[in-house]
């Protein structure tokens, strides 16, 4: 049997530990760019994916995500970020990491090839038919997303499987396959570095799609972002400016009325008779600014 093409060798493996640094580190930067591009082939099944998982949280699901070691870690990144980003609530995302989130400072190898411990987190969770399961690994075949996949399938879920060999037996498994089919790595098998480049990327671009699906952004604007420190709350002030086109105080004295949040401040800006009109105008268009805003633009014309 062949090898699968993420532990095959790279084309400038052989030498490789003896070259300038310099040189060694060209090669794995331009091994990283050419990982990276693996995902424009596969922006089709991400948009599918985005779409499911954006109905699933319409629906009241959950956003689960179910994987091991790098890839495990590429999927914790994009899970944790999506809260404070997007403002999805923290309840609607689940992280299922092989060995839990208690084993990541050794993260052993060991807990990948337990299926039965992903079938258990799949129940312990829950899993159900409103909800949404994205299982990753680089191999296509590692235990413990594959049984993740399939247990949450089995509940009624929507499953989404990401995974960089062709003919990954995780795509068997579930209802969107998304292969990102990166070359050899510099480091054979250390699918740490192009794979997981190529798995952040399209998490990326899959979480970023879902929010714009949840109506979280307008016109590159992360609309729905918890402002919880300096940073942030300068940015929502910025971007109530730049949206409604008023002052920076005003921009502050909408924010303050609204507690913080951008949608409803850009409403009271843009004339939405107070707060409460301001959230029933957004909840009527479930959650999406723009056609809050030409409601009313209609009515100031």
């Amino acid at each position: 049997m062949s090898a699968p093409q993420t532990e095959m060798t790279h084309a400038s493996a052989k030498g490789f530990d003896t070259r300038d640094a310099s040189d060694a580190l060209s090669i794995l930067a331009a091994a990283q760019v050419a990982a990276a591009t693996a995902t424009q082939d596969a922006v089709h099944e991400i948009a599918a994916a985005a779409r499911m998982a954006a109905d699933s949280l319409n629906a009241g699901g959950r956003l689960i995500y179910a994987a091991a070691g790098s890839s495990g870690l590429m999927a914790m990144a994009d899970a944790v970020e999506l809260p404070g980003t997007f403002g999805i609530d923290r309840d609607r995302i689940v992280i299922l990491f092989a060995g839990g989130i208690d084993a990541l400072p050794d993260m052993p190898g060991g807990p990948e090839d337990d299926a039965d411990a992903a079938r258990q987190g799949i129940a312990k969770a829950g899993v159900g038919a409103h909800d949404c399961l994205i299982a990753l690994t680089a191999s296509g075949y590692t235990p413990y997303p594959m049984a993740a996949a399939e247990a949450a399938r089995q509940a009624g879920a929507r499953t989404i499987g990401i995974a960089n060999n062709a003919g990954a037996a995780l795509f068997d498994r579930v209802d969107v396959a998304i292969c990102l089919s990166t070359p050899p790595e510099v480091i054979a098998g250390s699918t740490r570095m192009g794979a997981g480049t190529a798995q952040k990327i399209a998490l990326n671009m899959f979480s970023t799609m879902v929010a714009v699906h949840l109506g979280h952004v307008h016109d590159g604007y992360m609309v729905n972002v918890v402002a919880d420190n300096a940073k942030l709350r300068d940015r929502a002030r910025r971007i109530v400016m730049d949206v409604t086109g008023v002052t920076d105080a005003q921009a502050a004295h909408w924010l303050a009325l609204a507690d913080g949040a951008v949608k409803p401040a850009i409403v009271l800006a843009a004339g939405a008779d107070g707060i409460e009109a301001a959230r029933r105008l957004l909840e009527l268009h479930n959650g999406q600014l723009r056609p809050a805003l030409k409601t009313l633009g209609a009515k100031l014309s």
